[in-house]
């Protein structure tokens, strides 16, 4: 059962529409739909809303730590809510998917992604879920620090829109279920 969803993110209103606050983005259109809100938690260096579902409470947090010390702010919650690596959703951007799809796995690598790489350091785990939502790739690799800390354009902001609603519409089921449960179906979207 998941306990604790993180997106990733920059804090700040110069980052709020940034690709690489895709996982943000997911988090504040959750909130604002389960009628939730955030509140600043200094004693997590990030900001965290609480749920209420049939399963128990959940958390969901973003980090106000920027994205590379991500790991800081996620261990803090995870022991002091004594939740396991397991029970830990990440959603974050994804450069090697287009805009509009998302997948969702358990564990692996960081891929070059420096939230993930820290949360995997502060965890000293690979074992937690993880929500990818895909942001392209710009066309030079030189370009990558530039481009995840640019804007989306309209187009690329209501594509994001619609799989972030899609998402919200299978939360429920990923609550009850497992996020087994949702994964196969969110995979083999196009």
């Amino acid at each position: 059962m998941i306990r604790l969803i993180v997106g990733l993110g920059n804090p700040g209103q110069k980052y709020a529409k940034t690709r690489h606050n895709a996982g943000f983005l997911l988090l504040d259109e959750l909130v604002r739909i389960a009628g939730g809100e955030f509140s600043l938690q200094s004693r997590f260096v990030g900001s965290l809303a609480e749920l209420v579902t049939p399963e128990g409470k959940l958390y969901l947090l973003k980090p106000n730590t920027f994205m590379n010390r991500s790991g800081q702010s996620v261990s803090l919650v995870m022991k002091y809510f004594k939740i396991l690596p397991e029970e830990v959703l990440v959603v974050h951007d994804e450069l090697d998917f287009s805009v509009g799809s998302m997948k969702l796995k358990f564990s692996g690598g960081h891929g070059g992604h420096n939230g993930l790489r820290d949360i995997v350091s502060a965890m000293g785990t690979r074992d937690f879920v993880r929500l990818r939502l895909g942001i392209d790739r710009p066309i030079e690799s030189k370009m990558v620090a530039d481009y995840v800390l640019s804007d989306f354009s309209k187009q690329e902001a209501q594509k994001l829109e619609d799989v972030l609603s899609d998402f919200i519409r299978k939360f429920p089921q990923l609550c009850s279920d497992g996020y087994q449960s949702v994964m196969n179906e969110i995979n083999s979207q196009k």
